[in-house]
Order: C-alpha cells, then sequence, then structure tokens
C-alpha cells in the first residue's frame, strides 16, 4: 500500500518537479508543485491592481482568496488545475507578468503563512505527491513519505545549463551556478521555513543518479 500523502523537499534544480510528477503519474496520485500557489496569489494581485510592492495587500488575498489545486481536468500539456474562486486560472498563472513578480510575492511571510494553511489542506486529502522547500517541515510534517532530494550546487548547476544548451539557447555554467548558490543562501538562512530536511526525511543525493535511478530508487520507497 503506497502511502496516502508523499513530501518532496529540496533546494532548486534538484530535479523535484521532474521526479515528482512521474511518481504522481504512476501512483495515480495528484501532482502539486506548491509554486503554483505563489502564481495564483501573484495573478489575483494584478488582475484585481494591487501593487505587489504593497505586502499587507498582497498577503491578505494570499489569506482570503481560496485557491485550489486539483489533477488535471484537461489533457492540454497541464501537470494540475490550479482554481481561484472555482475559476480555472492554469495557464494564466503562466503569463510573463506572472513570472517577473512571483518570487517578490513568494518572499512575503504573510504570504508563505496563508499558503502553507492551504497547502495543507489540498495536502491532507491524501493522493498526493507535494513539491516544494518546506512541505516536510512546515506543511505537512505528518506525510507518510517525506524525501529530501539533495544534489551539489555544481551539478545542478551543471543540468540546468545543460538544458538550456539542450533548448539551443546560450547559457553561462559561471553565472548559472552563482545564482544558484544564492538561491541555497537565501532558502536556507531565511527566518521562515527555512530549507532542510526532516528528522525523518529519507535523504536521496542525486549527484551521481540520473532521473530514472531517482525515480525507481522513490518507487521502492512507495512499495
Amino acid at each position: 500500500m503506497p502511502p496516502k500523502t508523499i513530501a518532496l523537499d529540496g533546494p532548486a534544480a534538484s530535479g523535484k518537479s521532474t521526479v515528482g510528477s512521474r511518481v504522481a503519474d504512476a501512483l495515480g496520485y495528484l501532482f502539486f508543485d506548491t509554486g503554483v500557489m505563489y502564481r495564483a496569489v501573484t495573478w489575483t494581485a494584478l488582475q484585481r491592481g494591487v501593487e505587489i510592492s504593497d505586502e499587507k495587500a498582497v498577503s491578505k488575498i494570499a489569506e482570503e482568496v481560496p485557491i485550489d489545486v486539483r489533477p488535471p481536468s484537461q489533457a492540454d500539456g497541464r501537470a494540475c488545475d490550479v482554481l481561484v474562486e472555482k475559476k480555472d486560472i492554469t495557464w494564466q498563472t503562466r503569463r510573463p507578468e506572472v513570472d517577473a513578480n512571483v518570487s517578490a510575492v513568494a518572499a512575503y511571510a504573510g504570504v508563505r503563512t496563508a499558503l502553507s494553511e492551504q497547502q495543507r489542506r489540498i495536502g491532507l486529502r491524501g493522493q498526493v505527491v507535494m513539491v516544494g522547500r518546506d512541505i516536510g517541515t512546515v506543511v505537512i510534517p505528518e506525510a507518510e513519505l517525506k524525501i529530501y532530494l539533495d544534489a551539489s550546487a555544481e551539478e545542478r548547476a551543471k543540468r540546468r545549463y545543460e538544458e538550456i544548451i539542450g533548448r539551443g539557447e546560450e547559457a553561462d555554467y559561471a553565472e548559472i551556478l552563482d545564482k544558484v548558490r544564492k538561491r541555497d543562501h537565501v532558502d536556507s538562512t531565511r527566518d521562515l521555513s527555512p530549507l532542510r530536511p526532516a528528522e525523518d526525511a529519507v535523504i536521496i543525493d542525486s549527484d551521481s543518479l540520473d532521473a530514472n535511478q531517482v525515480f525507481e530508487k522513490i518507487m521502492g520507497l512507495c512499495a
């Protein structure tokens, strides 16, 4: 019997979303990348004409606007449905103006606290693979299986570099590595929900593993 709730945490570019999606598909579970909720708040704030720099107003949206994440209702490439006040805004959350503002929104303590509650509500339904940076430590610490997917900054930068080059775009490895290290520092030293493995998490170091090996290792833990 597979665990009903799977928390998958780890640093940026560790491959959480890729492997988490595969595991959810294999189990027939909801794949819930919690980042979509920050995008939903950002989109809602922009739609309402709220200044993104107004932390209090943006946090109020996160506290008061019901956001839901459900299994995909359409075969159009989406990983899930994102609903705000029961309205499907899945693809609106991917608009450039959301990309440009979501980092600022995700940094607000009020937003993170409010969304942790909304994420928890969804996670406790069960049959979910939740991906983020504080799922096993803060959002659903009672998850039946907690995994911390790790990799060195150098390896993560290399993967991201190869991904960009593979798309035919230009990339600078040193620049990518610097960004990865800075993101790690911000995530691991922030006061609210710092990035760290839960005490009872299974830590998987993927430096010497490819995506298939990580997937098989996680599926073995689900058996």
